[in-house]
């Protein structure tokens, strides 16, 4: 199975994964950089708990990416959202790429 080419990671994001919700609102765990492709697209999605929501941006990242919905996410341009759905795409057999896509607000 291939892997997304780096080649085509041109932009930088940051995660804090999502851990759960403690006495004083959500955990995230510690952040760190990844290397993804970006794309600001306005379009409607069903997230994780069956909401009709609108995602403003679409990250494309290496596969088995840690980003559970929740997760707190910074774009290339600094703003601040929230992870909405997170998977990963395979294609055994066939010449696609392995990728992992995350959707947010």
């Amino acid at each position: 199975m291939t892997r997304v080419p780096p080649s085509l990671l041109r932009h930088r994001v940051r995660i804090e994964p999502y851990l759960g919700d403690g006495a004083y609102g959500p955990v995230y765990g510690p952040a760190a950089e990844h290397p993804a492709l970006v794309s600001n697209t306005v379009r409607m999605i069903r997230a994780a708990d069956g909401r009709t929501v609108t995602s403003t941006a679409q990250i494309i990242a290496v596969p088995g990416l840690d980003c559970p919905p929740g997760s707190r996410v910074t774009l290339p341009d600094g703003r601040i959202t929230t992870a909405l759905v997170s998977t990963g795409h395979t294609a055994p057999g066939l010449p696609v790429p392995a990728c992992s896509e995350v959707v947010t607000e």
